[in-house]
């Protein structure tokens, strides 16, 4: 696209030029295309200067409304999937986890695993990068053009409460039961009632092979029945999660913990010139 600075500028209008010019830019008004007729006047002094065809300057044109719906439609799935920061898998430290599969994870950033509803599992303690990477799935799905949704599990389990009071349970499962990509995190960190783990399973088996989901925990597999207060739900609701389905484990020191250690090291060394780990 040429630079606004440097842009061609066309020779005055005759009046019947200046006419049918703005007829145009009515038409494009009224067909709604305001992104083609803001950048009507360049798309003309370009075609002009260079002597494009009547089928490139229309193409040049409709290409700016085709990209500015483009960029409509993202910013609206972005919205609806309520990602909770701009995390991406482009800025996640792979060498502070190094037992991430970077191959795999690239491997996932290409959404392929949406077309055949696999889950994606992410188990670790805390801080070591679950959250970032299932932000940042999340985000290429959006950036993709899936529809996602993220929650936590809590979160999930409050609304799913709500609803069942209110008289809304079909509604809200539907709701989750939507967007190819449902992202849950934080499944172990906070005790579920009877009733959470219960909607938890439903939505689980809404998608179960229809849609993916990306679930993070701090619990391993065999603990779910601890943390869901039932073991034969935990067992129902992770056969259906494993049956198609991608496990990253991640270990290793927590992220604020490492940043924690290196803000330490970097006062030690300003007030002491000394670089010796705190004790």
């Amino acid at each position: 696209m040429t630079d606004s600075l440097t842009m061609p500028t066309s020779p005055p209008m005759s009046g019947a030029q200046a006419s049918l010019y703005q007829q145009l830019r009515g038409h494009l008004a009224t067909l709604k295309l305001t992104a083609a007729a803001e950048h009507l006047p360049g798309v003309l002094a370009q075609a002009e200067a260079e002597q494009w065809s009547m089928t490139a300057t229309l193409e040049h044109l409709l290409a700016r409304e085709v990209e500015a719906t483009e960029a409509r439609k993202l910013a609206g799935r972005l919205r609806f999937a309520s990602l909770p920061t701009p995390a991406t898998l482009a800025d996640f430290d792979f060498d502070a986890a190094p037992g991430v599969d970077k191959k795999l994870v690239d491997e996932l950033a290409t959404c392929r695993y949406l077309d055949t509803a696999t889950n994606v599992l992410l188990i670790g303690p805390p801080g070591v990068g679950k959250t970032h990477l299932a932000v940042g799935l999340g985000r290429a799905a959006a950036e993709a053009g899936y529809r996602t949704y993220f929650t936590t599990a809590a979160d999930l389990a409050a609304r799913c409460h709500r609803a069942a009071i209110e008289g809304r349970w079909a509604t809200t499962m539907r709701f989750f039961a939507g967007p190819t990509l449902l992202v849950i995190d934080e499944l172990g960190y906070l005790p579920l009632p009877g009733e959470a783990a219960s909607a938890l399973f439903q939505v689980v088996s809404q998608r179960y092979l229809k849609t993916s989901i990306v679930l993070t925990t701090n619990r391993g597999v065999a603990s779910w029945g601890e943390v869901l207060g039932d073991t034969t739900v935990a067992a129902a609701m992770l056969d259906r999660l494993l049956h198609r389905s991608v496990v990253l484990n991640l270990d290793g020191d927590s992220y604020r913990l490492r940043d924690h250690h290196a803000k330490n090291d970097a006062l030690r060394h300003a007030a002491t010139g000394t670089r010796r780990p705190l004790q």
